[in-house]
């Protein structure tokens, strides 16, 4: 109508390559070299910066190769968003392993069906849940647990101060026993990252179709469902982000 203000247009006209990287291993080794000194993150008051997350991941990478996992098995992750989530999918990716996504808040029904859906042979899971995982493991494929703790990669005296609040003040971490029978793993994650700085590694090849995410539906109209995201997926997704 006249006499009314016109939004102006915003049209973009971004062209993306969806060739430039052949995996998310080769997107983030070259986001590793080039932002190295700068903070990929900060919770808590705590900075970690690319290149640690990039040495952080190749040792964690380097422990998961030492496991003698099949190409592209799958590993869960059960952790809210904290500084070692990012550092162990990017582990995941390196060592050519596929990541299953899996809700912190899920029941013991839903987890069960998770990981016999997926064939998950490995979890990394925050302790503060591990006594969900305890309930189920035994009835499911994984074979090796990564266990981490909320201050794990907040600084050594921060990570302490936050571990006991959380332990014992707050008393967020509900007691569990994980079994270790049936030649079953129970590792702490320094401890796995330690292991695997003495690893002779080098991070696995991949491919843009090879499968980087099985990412699991709300499963609110049924049971939960995984869908299947290669690396061509996942690259193409971010560099659409970036332009």
């Amino acid at each position: 109508m006249p006499g009314q203000p016109r939004l102006a247009s915003r049209k973009r006209d971004a062209h993306v390559n969806i060739n430039a990287y052949a995996s998310l291993p080769a997107l983030l080794d070259e986001t590793f070299r080039r932002h190295a000194e700068r903070p990929a993150m900060e919770c808590m008051g705590s900075r970690v910066s690319y290149g640690e997350v990039d040495e952080l991941s190749r040792a964690l990478g380097g422990w998961l190769a030492s496991l003698g996992l099949s190409n592209a098995a799958r590993v869960g992750v059960m952790m809210p968003n904290l500084p070692q989530y990012m550092v162990t999918i990017a582990a995941i990716l390196r060592a050519g392993l596929v990541v299953v996504n899996i809700n912190p808040l899920y029941t013991a029904r839903e987890l069960r069906h998770q990981l016999k859906d997926s064939g998950a042979e490995v979890i990394v899971v925050l302790e503060n849940f591990a006594n969900v995982l305890a309930d189920v493991v035994e009835e499911t494929a994984v074979r090796h647990v990564l266990l981490t703790s909320m201050g794990d990669l907040l600084g050594s005296w921060k990570g302490v101060a936050v571990n006991l609040v959380v332990r014992h003040l707050k008393k967020l971490v509900p007691e569990f026993r994980l079994p270790s029978s049936g030649g079953r793993t129970v590792t702490p994650l320094w401890a796995a990252i330690s292991q695997g700085r003495r690893q002779r590694w080098t991070p696995v090849a991949v491919g843009p179709d090879d499968v980087a995410f099985l990412q699991y539906t709300g499963g609110t109209t049924g049971l939960s469902k995984g869908a299947t995201l290669l690396h061509r997926n996942v690259v193409a997704n971010v560099l659409q982000v970036e332009a």
